[in-house]
């Protein structure tokens, strides 16, 4: 039901979130995949004491993979056909996403002009924050902008879809995690190079488990199963602004002249799309 407090836990997955850049700077000298499919197997673990919830009808478990698998495969072969800066920015339409496509995958949701002027000026303030406010889009690369378009397709599309499957146990998630994460092993065993992380890289792919790769999937999970996914969608461009306030916190970061527009147009469009309804449609699981 929508009156759970469930805007606390996409606060707390937001957050998770925003450790990923600064703990992911000490392992990035290590192949992606080896560090997602070691985190996710790390995250598996936070259920692993209730692992009998982990079963559940094929379906939802497939929707677990595509979520969590599907959506960190295209992001990284993005990353490889891209530049950076253009993909990551192509990437953070999953809020967006997630406001817009709210009434065709959650029945009894409707967008209200606010929930649109929210996601657009959050996502222009996520522009400004991953780009600096620098952006050249070229044609050559666009099989790299398509794939990451196509992440970000995966994550809303999944983040929707945890409302309208059959009820089922949060531990779940560790279930999820482990697959996505033994698949992503595979494609590094197939795709990259062999590498033996360093004592502080394996402390480092613990904590990324435990939180940004893992902990934050189980609080994402239970928000936007029984949350308001405009509201959650329009606060989720809080995640580049706090990932960029703790790179620089860390001393790995710098902000430029363009974050104070940026902060203003990300928590003017959370403002927004976060409101209440005068009347709030009741969302239920499907």
């Amino acid at each position: 039901m929508l009156n759970k407090p469930t805007i606390p836990l996409a606060i707390g997955a937001i957050l998770l979130w925003a450790s990923l850049a600064t703990l992911g700077a000490l392992t990035r000298s290590l192949p992606p995949f080896l560090v997602v499919g070691a985190s996710l197997c790390v995250g598996s673990l936070l259920s692993i004491h209730r692992a009998r919830d982990w079963k559940v009808p094929p379906l939802t478990l497939l929707v677990g993979i595509y979520g969590l698998f599907g959506y960190h495969f295209l992001l990284f072969f993005a990353f490889r056909l891209a530049p950076a800066l253009e993909a990551n920015l192509l990437n953070y339409l999953w809020p967006l996403l997630i406001v817009m496509l709210s009434p065709l995958l959650r029945p009894g949701t409707r967008l209200m002009r606010r929930h649109i002027i929210g996601g657009i000026l959050g996502f222009i303030g996520a522009g400004l924050i991953v780009t600096g406010g620098k952006l050249a889009l070229s044609q050559q690369y666009l099989p790299g902008y398509l794939l990451a378009i196509s992440a970000a397709v995966v994550w809303s599309t999944f983040s929707l879809l945890l409302g309208r499957l059959p009820a089922f146990s949060g531990s779940a998630m560790g279930g999820f995690c482990l697959a996505s994460g033994l698949l992503s092993l595979l494609c590094h065993a197939l795709f990259e190079p062999a590498a033996q992380p360093t004592a502080m890289q394996w402390a480092t792919l613990v904590l990324l488990g435990l939180g940004p790769m893992g902990g934050a999937f189980f609080l994402w999970e239970r928000a936007l199963r029984f949350g308001d996914p405009r509201q959650i969608g329009s606060l989720s461009y809080a995640t580049p602004l706090l990932s960029t306030l703790l790179l620089t916190a860390s001393g790995q970061g710098a902000l430029n002249p363009l974050a104070a527009a940026a902060i203003l147009l990300i928590l003017g469009g959370a403002l927004l799309g976060t409101l209440p309804d005068r009347r709030t449609p009741q969302i239920q699981p499907q």
